[in-house]
């Protein structure tokens, strides 16, 4: 049974960066799509971002600019870049993967997540 694993969240002033990894282990196969998303307390899920293995990368909107999101793939791992950190970043971020038609759903949908690390921005 696959599974994934992130690390590196943490807490961070305004304006910083923050790196996140992704462990993703023990599938058959690799993923055909991966990702992040987050929730903060109180509120919905929220895509931050979606790779997908025709090489199409795509953001939510209100992290386009300031997150960057990348895979090794022979290390089967997953990474988020943040930077220009805001306090509404603050969240619990999650990595998510799937395949086939399930990856239409996006990250949030994704069947396959990590248990998730908590992002703290303070201004």
């Amino acid at each position: 049974q696959g599974q994934l694993a992130e690390s590196g969240g943490g807490s961070v002033q305004a304006g910083g960066s923050l790196s996140l990894s992704c462990a993703v282990t023990g599938f058959a196969y690799a993923p055909d799509c991966m990702g992040w998303f987050r929730q903060a307390a109180g509120k919905e899920r929220e895509t931050v971002a979606a790779l997908y293995n025709n090489g199409s990368i795509s953001y939510g909107n209100s992290v386009k600019g300031r997150f960057t999101t990348s895979n090794n793939k022979a290390k089967n791992t997953l990474f988020l870049q943040m930077s220009s950190l805001k306090p509404e970043d603050t969240a619990m971020y999650y990595c998510a993967a799937d395949f086939l038609f399930y990856c239409k759903r996006g990250p949030d949908g994704f069947r396959y997540r990590g248990q998730g690390t908590q992002v703290t921005v303070s201004s």
